[in-house]
């Protein structure tokens, strides 16, 4: 492999069908149909932005699937890893449509069919960031692969990434969920986490100084903890703890997809060796735009150009 790949995004990629109005699930009428799952998104804004990224993923062998290839490889997003299964349909998930946390079913079918051979030695030796979320992490076999992929990633020297989008929902056993978590997390990847996501993972309200303890503790350097209208706080070990307000917004249009894109620029910023302030900074902005747009960033804007 020549390519010298930003990141590798591994886990879901599945359809939105995402409510027209915003509405209750049982009373939307109307859905509208996205490419989605989180590590797919970051994928698609982290080419956005003119980065190098590589999704390892499994669609179906169906009209869902030749939709998902169309919509990656016209964003650029390598897709040589991405595999389609003959036995499972492509995973969809129903959202409604919200200004606060979304609601969703998911039925979840290829996307958790991923194998090593999707993530092959020379694919690592050619990046420098392997992202993957708690959703990727849910199921067998893609938590085998991740997991071994992800030990290996750090032993050539990768930075990992995760967002811990926990939910009960897709992974009743939270015990499992730590158990796992904990494997993963002792790669000291950078760990991306709503307040939303800590409430589902430990069952209770935590203070942000218990949410930070618990990540530094299994070996986590740097932690991302975003609150929404409140803003986001990182703790890293060394540098300290940083907030920073969330930037106004008169009209959010959709919040889908928005902790997506904040990470994806956070992890941009990250390659280009800004400092954990400007990271920051620049996350909340590609939030900011997401959260205006319904379903993903806009077709007609330089990104790039609006974050530095």
């Amino acid at each position: 492999m020549d390519t010298q790949i930003d990141i590798i995004c591994v886990g879901e990629v599945l359809i939105d069908f995402i409510g027209h109005e915003i509405e209750t699930l049982q009373n939307t009428k109307d859905f509208h149909r996205f490419l989605g799952g989180s590590p797919t998104n970051v994928a698609v804004n982290a080419s956005r932005l003119g980065l190098n990224a590589a999704l390892v993923a499994t669609s179906g062998s169906d009209g869902l699937g030749i939709f998902v290839m169309e919509k990656l490889q016209k964003n650029k997003v390598l897709v040589s890893q991405i595999r389609k299964s003959l036995t499972k349909p492509t995973s969809v998930i129903f959202i409604s449509r919200s200004t606060q946390t979304p609601d969703f079913i998911a039925y979840r079918e290829a996307d958790c069919e991923i194998l090593e051979d999707q993530i092959p030695d020379d694919l690592l030796a050619n990046a420098k960031i392997f992202h993957t979320t708690c959703f990727a992490l849910s199921k067998e076999p893609a938590r085998s692969t991740i997991l071994n992929r992800a030990h290996k990633a750090k032993s050539l020297g990768l930075q990992l990434s995760i967002d811990i989008n926990y939910s009960e929902k897709i992974w009743p056993n939270r015990y499992e969920a730590h158990q796992i978590l904990k494997d993963y997390l002792s790669n000291n990847p950078l760990v991306k986490v709503s307040e939303d996501d800590c409430l589902r993972l430990f069952g209770e309200v935590k203070t942000e100084h218990e949410i930070f303890d618990y990540f530094h503790q299994l070996g986590v350097s740097t932690v991302c903890l975003t609150k929404g209208k409140d803003g986001v706080k990182l703790s890293d070990k060394s540098a300290g703890v940083f907030s920073q307000q969330a930037l106004p917004i008169k009209d959010v249009k959709d919040t889908t997809g928005a902790g997506d894109a904040f990470w994806t620029g956070f992890l941009f910023a990250k390659l280009q060796k800004k400092s954990l302030d400007e990271c920051l900074s620049i996350a909340q902005k590609l939030a900011s735009i997401k959260l205006q747009n319904v379903g993903r960033l806009p077709d007609n804007i330089n990104i790039a150009q609006e974050l530095l």
